[in-house]
């Protein structure tokens, strides 16, 4: 009966150091997720206010300084270089969305190929 009782504590064991090693990497994964976002975040906002300040900046600055003389290249030009900045970082923004893993893959690659050795197994 102690036999049986020590294989079934090192299964147990097993069990365990596999269930830590998978949660340590999904947290780890997370971490990951999180930061990719907030980059995200930090460049679409970016983008935003780089698109917002073409407006704001091709109205009132350019508009005024050149009011009398090139007031409509003037615009053109900053109103092309802001939106050209914006449209940048937006662009980025939507391929590293694109280009990103999907959440978690890794994990879930893990936990497959645990249970798909675990069926080859019995």
């Amino acid at each position: 009966m102690t036999a049986i009782g020590d294989a079934l504590r090192a299964i147990g064991g097993t069990l365990a150091d596999i269930a830590s090693v998978r949660l340590a990497l999904a947290s780890v994964e997370l971490a990951e997720e999180i930061e990719r976002r907030k980059r995200q975040v930090v460049l679409g906002a970016l983008g935003l206010l780089l698109l917002y300040t073409a407006l704001l900046l091709a109205t009132s600055f350019v508009a005024a300084l050149f009011w009398d003389t090139h007031r409509l290249t003037a615009l053109a030009a900053l109103a092309f270089v802001h939106f050209t900045c914006g449209a940048g970082a937006l662009a980025l923004v939507a391929s590293r969305a694109r280009s990103a893993p999907a959440p978690f893959a890794a994990s879930r690659d893990e936990l497959a190929h645990d249970i798909a050795a675990w069926r080859a197994s019995r």
